[in-house]
C-alpha cells in the first residue's frame, strides 16, 4: 500500500515587508502624539492654546517679533550678573556691605523693571510678529480666559495702534477637548488661522461685533 501524499500544499514564502519610511514614522508619532491636561486647571488650559496659538501663526508664514523678548532677556541677564557679584566677589563681610546694597538695590530695581515690561508691555499678549505681507504694522495676538470660565478668547489686531482694528473670536474649550483631558491641537489652529486670514483680509469686526462672537 503507497503512502498517502500530502494535501496540505506548501505555503508561499512570505514576501518581505518595506521598511517604513522616515516620513510614515515621524507621522504616525505624530498622529500618536496627544496633549493631555486636566480641564478643571485654567491656567493649564490657557497655556495649552496660547502656546498651539502662537504655533498657528507661526505655520502661516507670518514672523515673530522678537524685540521686547530680547529686551526681557537683557533685564534678567543684568539682575543675575548683579546677584552673582554679590554672591562671589572676593570682598570680606562686613566691608562687603556697600558692594552687597548696592547689588541688591540693582537686583530688585531690574527685577522691577522687568515686571513692568510684563505688565504693561506684554499686558495680555501672547505673539507680537514682524509686519505680514500687505500691513504697515506688525500684529499682536491677545489672549484672554476668566478664571472659572469655560470660554477662550482670541484677539488678533495691530501692535502700536490706537483704536486699532481687530477680529475676536472666542470658544468653549470643550470645543477643543474631550472628557479625558487631550487636546484637539490640529482643529483649534485650523480655527486660529481662520482668525488670522480674516484679519489679513481686512475683514476687522465691526463695532455691533466687539463681542467676542461665540459659537
Amino acid at each position: 500500500m503507497g503512502k498517502k501524499k500530502s494535501s496540505t500544499a506548501a505555503a508561499a514564502p512570505a514576501e518581505p515587508v518595506p521598511p517604513s519610511s522616515p516620513d510614515e514614522r515621524s507621522e504616525t508619532e505624530e498622529v500618536l502624539e496627544l496633549i493631555q491636561v486636566d480641564t478643571g486647571d485654567v491656567v493649564k488650559v490657557k497655556q495649552v492654546l496660547d502656546e498651539a496659538a502662537v504655533l498657528a501663526v507661526h505655520d502661516a508664514g507670518v514672523q515673530e517679533c522678537h524685540a521686547w523678548g530680547n529686551v526681557k532677556l537683557a533685564v534678567m541677564a543684568a539682575a543675575c550678573a548683579f546677584a552673582c557679584v554679590a554672591q562671589f566677589a572676593p570682598v570680606p563681610f562686613p566691608a562687603s556691605r556697600p558692594l552687597l546694597a548696592g547689588c541688591c538695590a540693582a537686583y530688585f530695581a531690574l527685577s522691577g523693571a522687568l515686571q513692568l515690561v510684563i505688565t504693561y508691555v506684554d499686558a495680555d499678549a501672547v505673539m507680537v510678529t514682524r509686519p505680514p505681507g500687505g500691513c504697515g504694522a506688525g500684529l499682536r495676538v491677545r489672549t484672554n480666559q476668566g478664571r472659572y470660565d469655560e470660554r477662550y478668547e482670541l484677539t488678533i489686531e495691530f501692535d502700536g495702534v490706537k483704536e486699532s482694528p481687530c477680529v475676536t473670536k472666542s470658544w468653549s474649550v470643550g470645543k477643543f477637548f474631550d472628557v479625558h483631558g487631550f487636546f484637539d491641537e490640529y482643529s483649534y489652529m485650523e480655527e486660529v488661522e481662520k482668525v488670522l486670514k480674516r484679519f489679513l483680509k481686512k475683514d476687522y469686526d465691526t463695532p455691533k461685533d466687539k463681542k467676542a462672537k461665540t459659537e
